[in-house]
């Protein structure tokens, strides 16, 4: 069992940044693939950005690549997600999620994910 808190949303004008963080219970962390998906009111929940358990392969949504960047830290069971240039578009609540080692990895898809954590808040005013 996994489980998983982020922080670091906010508030910030288009342009800024904000750097987000996810961090996870449990002794296997390094063993999880990992990603970031965010929900904007009204839309349904879309894939932003993953990362391999090791680190070495990560994967972008096309709306996001070249303004964030995910990261992580095994030694510290944590996830980051870097976001620059930040958009209006970009308003959402960010969840960070986690499959379960050993199964097939999608990792755009919300369902190769067991565990989620409760979401934190992004707004981007124009």
């Amino acid at each position: 069992q996994v489980q998983l808190v982020e922080s670091g949303g906010g508030l910030v004008q288009t342009g800024g940044s904000l750097r987000l963080s996810c961090a996870a219970s449990g002794r296997t962390f390094s063993r999880y693939d990992m990603a970031w998906f965010r929900q904007a009111p009204g839309k349904e929940r879309e894939f932003v950005t993953a990362i391999r358990w090791s680190g070495g392969t990560t994967y972008y949504a096309d709306s996001v690549k070249g303004r964030f960047t995910i990261s992580r830290d095994n030694a510290k069971n944590t996830v980051y997600l870097q976001m620059n240039s930040l958009k209006p578009e970009d308003t959402a609540v960010y969840y960070c999620a986690a499959d379960n080692p050993g199964r097939l990895w999608y990792p755009t898809r919300s369902s190769s994910y067991d565990y989620w954590g409760q979401g934190t808040q992004v707004n981007v005013s124009s």
